[in-house]
């Protein structure tokens, strides 16, 4: 099967969040299963020097008065083609792929996510570039969710997978913008890409792709209700019979605790004492009491409502006070950052915050905490519960989403952790409950015996993208035979 799998980040290139990491591991191991695959990308400031080799393919006419050029090169680290879309007005910038540096969300997203969305259908398209056509195209996100529109505007034979990673961000945009994207106006409405008055990529995405995915079956379901739907509700009820739910996977490559590059020893499910080396190392590197009983609880996260972090900080004091360590790394609402800068003054050697984003520091907080912390008051997949799993750091979550799907709590009793436990699971939803659960995993942290059955039955589970990827194989094969 030819498969165009259009994102608008992706690791090792770009990276903003949990979309990237899906879009860099689920193509390698569809590829890995003998699919033939294309991934097209934005071709951002510097990333045509990064990439090895790029050769030009020649330019497509997108609008009237633009025309991108595409260059072929490989995936990083794989052989894997990336069709990368250089129009230096629009994508070499400074800053994110979606944010100025200092004055939020760029104004004319609208356009250069349009161009990607566009340029996507164009090349699913007979087209002067190459002879090679995608029978499916997957489309990732809002900022890929016009290209099932103009696939059908061109009467492409190609059909269209949609993926939602996160509801929450949408695409919605000032209605004039269809003049200029070349939409329709007879499709201006509810049967169609409009949306309270706006156009909405979002939308677009869901109303014409010919199937829908998530990223985690509970997420599949609670989109389609009022709390979780952010408007869409009814149109995902309606085209509920289209919409599948498979959880993501991790790239069990690059999250591996006994060859990871950025750990300062290694370790794996038979050796691990080695962790707490870990964990003295990381101390040591973020001015924490070395103090190898004490739990150390971790965070990396957006510092955002949407992931919870406002209970954690509402509980921090009687949590702090019982003796434990937190470790955070993130950024997001300003208010959020300056509680957890606060609580480390406050805190001294039991509390560090580190705000920005930092990969290689990400996995050493990873592999040297023990509680790895996610009360998401919603979640579609999350990521970084199956990288605790991965590294026998034991994650506690909220009851949503992929968190759900993905960590098994249970009631400890005296003869032991329940054979299917893999973690702690808040019941409900707030500070307390929060509190709770965490002096619940305090005190099971307390019993080295049970805490290390739970570690090593987190590190059984099968987190990997190749159970994934076969799902998403047999929905291209269902959705090709439609």
């Amino acid at each position: 099967m030819r498969l165009l799998f259009a994102t608008s980040e992706i690791f090792p290139l770009i990276k903003t969040g949990g979309l990237a990491d899906v879009s860099g591991a689920l193509p390698t191991a569809l590829f890995a299963a003998g699919m033939d695959i294309q991934i097209v990308l934005p071709a951002y400031r510097g990333m045509l020097a990064t990439c090895e080799s790029p050769r030009w393919l020649g330019s497509l006419q997108v609008f009237h008065d633009i025309n991108c050029d595409i260059y072929q090169t490989k995936l990083p680290g794989t052989q894997i083609p990336l069709l990368l879309i250089d129009y230096p007005q629009l994508y070499d910038r400074e800053g994110g792929p979606y944010h100025h540096p200092v004055y939020g969300e760029w104004q004319d997203n609208a356009l250069r996510f349009g161009v990607l969305s566009k340029v996507t259908a164009l090349l699913a398209i007979p087209n002067a570039l190459q002879a090679w056509q995608p029978e499916v195209v997957h489309c990732n996100d809002w900022q890929t969710g016009l290209t099932p529109y103009y696939l059908r505007q061109m009467n492409s034979e190609a059909k269209s997978v949609f993926s939602i990673h996160n509801l929450a961000f949408q695409g919605n945009f000032h209605a004039d913008w269809r003049f200029r994207l070349t939409l329709d106006e007879q499709d201006f409405k509810v049967d169609g890409y409009e949306f309270y008055g706006q156009i909405s990529f979002m939308k677009a995405g869901i109303y014409y792709a010919d199937s829908l995915s998530t990223v985690s079956p509970t997420y599949a379901r609670e989109i389609q209700t009022e709390q979780f739907g952010f408007g869409f509700q009814g149109l995902l009820k309606h085209r509920a019979a289209d919409l599948t739910g498979i959880l993501n996977g991790i790239d069990t490559q690059v999250w591996n605790p006994a060859t990871d590059a950025y750990l300062p020893v290694h370790y794996h499910i038979d050796k691990l004492r080695c962790k707490k080396e870990v964990k003295h190392a990381l101390q040591t590197e973020l001015g924490l009491a070395q103090q190898a009983n004490v739990p150390l609880l971790g965070v990396v996260s957006r510092l955002t409502h949407q992931k919870g972090l406002d209970m954690l900080a509402t509980i921090s004091h009687q949590l702090l006070e019982s003796g434990c360590q937190l470790a955070v790394l993130g950024s997001g609402e300003p208010l959020l950052e300056q509680q957890y800068q606060a609580l480390m003054q406050q805190y001294p050697g039991q509390v560090s915050v580190t705000i920005g984003y930092n990969e290689p520091l990400s996995h050493r907080i990873m592999a040297g905490t023990d509680i790895f912390v996610m009360p998401s008051r919603f979640e579609p997949c999350g990521l970084n519960q199956m990288y605790g799993l991965r590294y026998g750091t034991i994650p506690l979550v909220a009851k949503t989403g992929g968190l759900a799907d993905s960590v098994h709590g249970g009631e400890i009793k005296a003869e032991g952790v329940p054979a299917n436990m893999t973690g702690f699971v808040m019941p409900q939803n707030n500070p307390w409950t929060l509190l709770v659960t965490l002096r619940q995993a305090i005190k099971v942290f307390a019993n080295p015996s049970q805490w290390q059955q739970l570690q090593k039955q987190a590190m059984l589970q099968d987190v990997s993208w190749e159970t994934r990827a076969e799902n998403y194989s047999n929905l291209y094969q269902t959705v090709v035979l439609k």
